[in-house]
């Protein structure tokens, strides 16, 4: 199983401080309670480890491009499909997919399409919960613009939740970027809004389970 690189500090951390405190319990609890609560510690804290390590797994995908179709920039669920008035950078009435990752969840983002990135900002902000409908425009957040080879242009948001509170985006203005390709990630439970023109077709609802890199949310329309 491949780590990904935001994983290794926290990973290392994380570790240390298990290892002392299963080092503190055997030299202060030892001979009150012996060997029982030592081993019971020991599996508890090396089973929180393995899932701080299984958080930053990276899977191996199969890349798939196609121009007219709009992928899952992450896993998780899809909770919002609507209408919005995008005023940050398009300026006009665009559709809206927002996908919550659950902690559960792979936190790897993927390029939804490709293109030229022509707006990329980074928003400090607060942590509501990644499902709060002020998240979007409130919590910390980043905004990206790719311009696609046909003229569209795909606005999506990382967006930091009442968990996660470290995003990483790995792109810049005026860079070529391949759909599918991964640009950023998200640490321990948040949101990616997706926000297209407004007369795609849709192919997700709202519950439905997508993947990273792998789903299609919608298709663009032909002219």
């Amino acid at each position: 199983m491949k780590i990904n690189k935001e994983g290794y500090r926290i990973i290392a951390i994380s570790g240390l401080i298990c290892l002392v405190l299963w080092s503190l319990l055997y030299y202060f609890q030892s001979h009150h309670y012996g060997t029982g609560l030592l081993i019971t510690s020991a599996v508890i804290l090396f089973a929180f480890w393995l899932f701080i390590i299984a958080f930053f797994r990276e899977p191996r995908r199969v890349k798939i491009h196609d121009p007219e179709l709009i992928f899952s920039p992450c896993d998780g669920r899809v909770v919002v499909t609507e209408v919005v008035y995008e005023d940050e950078y398009m300026k006009k009435e665009m559709m809206q997919i927002s996908i919550f990752m659950s902690i559960t969840n792979i936190h790897m983002n993927w390029l939804p399409v490709g293109g030229e990135v022509e707006y990329y900002k980074y928003h400090p902000g607060r942590f509501l919960i990644a499902w709060h409908p002020k998240s979007s425009t409130e919590n910390e957040r980043t905004t990206t613009v790719v311009k696609m080879d046909n003229g569209k242009s795909v606005l999506f948001r990382q967006v930091a939740g009442l968990i996660a509170r470290r995003i990483v985006s790995y792109v810049k203005v005026g860079q070529q970027v391949k759909q599918n390709d991964v640009f950023g990630f998200i640490k321990f439970g948040s949101r990616i809004d997706v926000l297209i023109p407004k007369d795609s077709e849709l192919l997700v609802e709202i519950g439905d389970g997508v993947k990273g890199s792998q789903t299609p949310l919608a298709r663009l329309p032909k002219k």
